[in-house]
């Protein structure tokens, strides 16, 4: 044990003494935090309508004003569907209604009346959403219609909604957690991979391997500095999320860092296979970056792992981001306990003690 301490305390050393190396550990990572907070969302904002009124009637004025008074539309634009449809080629409108004339006296008579939709889909979610927003518009001008006709006072049915867990629909409140996995991640994968490489470029590799330093003292020398480093971060990360952000901790603190220790044990033995392939810093980073890109967007962190093809939940399998994030959401936003995540928990434990032995077992130890 005291030759590993000996290690880990000269890692410290290195790691606060290489100036590029600070900003990235603790600066970077909250920075990507801030901003990606706020600037990854799929909520549907702003849309650019352009409204092509060819009736010019009351209702169809009414009809204006209640996309004019949402505040997810912005009308961009009146006049003819042609220039309307100009502007969509030209990426300036997103939206087209088009109110044909004739509009409000079959509305006066009691027959149904027509209005065109264009949108466009080119974001075929978005294009989705901005579809179901207009609709909802519609069907509430058309409910008040209806009951004008009717004489009727109030619905039939109340429907009373209540969103557990994140009552708000912030979209903040979905993303921080699954963003404070990546700021473990950086540390994880990246930096521990990459210092045991930088030890072949420099040439001290050789010196180290002459020594009577075990392999296991080594390997956990190099690997235990950046592990205190990333949980610290993730420390870090929480006091943000919680006073900048208002995200809840509804779960046991203690099993978030449970559930991370374990998780760094997996990306950073991913981190230590890469540098016993590699030969420079550059090739251990690309080949993280590739691993990392797939791992991220097939985590959940962005779009559902249940709306995944079933070949792609196959291969999630061996995801570790996927397991970390759907862990911590629901340590955070449900208080889940250890019971919720006992299997999870096993799996990740296990991909870990085997990565890691894959790890070590390829790390060669020769004079």
């Amino acid at each position: 044990m005291r030759i590993i301490f000996y290690i880990v305390q000269k890692e410290f050393l290195q790691v606060f003494r290489n100036r590029m190396m600070l900003p990235i550990i603790f600066v970077i990572p909250i920075v990507q935090l801030l901003i990606l907070s706020f600037a990854v969302t799929f909520e549907i904002k702003n849309i650019n309508l352009y409204i092509s009124d060819g009736d010019h009637s009351v209702a169809s004025r009414r009809l204006t004003e209640h996309f004019r008074s949402s505040p997810f539309y912005r009308i961009t634009g009146e006049g003819s569907t042609a220039s309307g449809l100009d502007l969509v080629q030209k990426g300036k409108v997103h939206q087209i209604i088009e109110i044909l004339p004739g509009f409000g006296k079959k509305l006066e008579t009691g027959l149904p009346a027509d209005i065109l939709i264009v949108n466009d889909a080119i974001n075929g979610s978005a294009a989705a959403l901005m579809n179901a927003y207009t609709l909802q518009i519609v069907n509430e001008y058309n409910a008040g219609i209806v009951a004008s006709f009717n004489d009727i006072q109030q619905p039939a049915a109340t429907v009373n909604w209540s969103f557990w867990f994140n009552p708000q629909l912030d979209y903040k409140t979905y993303m921080v957690p699954g963003i404070l996995v990546l700021l473990v991640t950086i540390i994880g994968m990246f930096l521990a991979g990459m210092n045991v490489v930088r030890e072949k470029e420099i040439g001290t590799i050789e010196q180290i391997n002459v020594t009577p330093i075990r392999k296991y003292q080594f390997i956990a020398g190099k690997l235990i500095p950046f592990w205190i480093i990333a949980l610290f971060e993730l420390a870090v990360g929480l006091i943000v999320a919680k006073f900048a952000f208002h995200i809840p901790i509804l779960g046991n603190i203690f099993l978030i860092f449970l559930i991370a220790s374990v998780y760094l044990l997996v990306v950073m033995s991913i981190g230590l296979f890469l540098s016993t392939v590699t030969n420079t810093q550059q090739q251990s980073m690309f080949l993280a970056w590739f691993i990392l890109v797939i791992f991220i967007l097939m985590s959940g962190l962005f779009t559902p792992v249940e709306s995944m093809p079933r070949w792609a939940r196959t291969v999630n399998v061996v995801n570790p981001i996927a397991y970390f994030i759907a862990m911590i959401r629901m340590i955070m936003l449900k208080g889940s306990g250890f019971q919720n995540i006992a299997n999870s928990l096993a799996i990740l434990s296990g991909y870990g003690v085997a990565i890691l032995s894959l790890a070590v077992w390829r790390y060669r130890k020769t004079t």
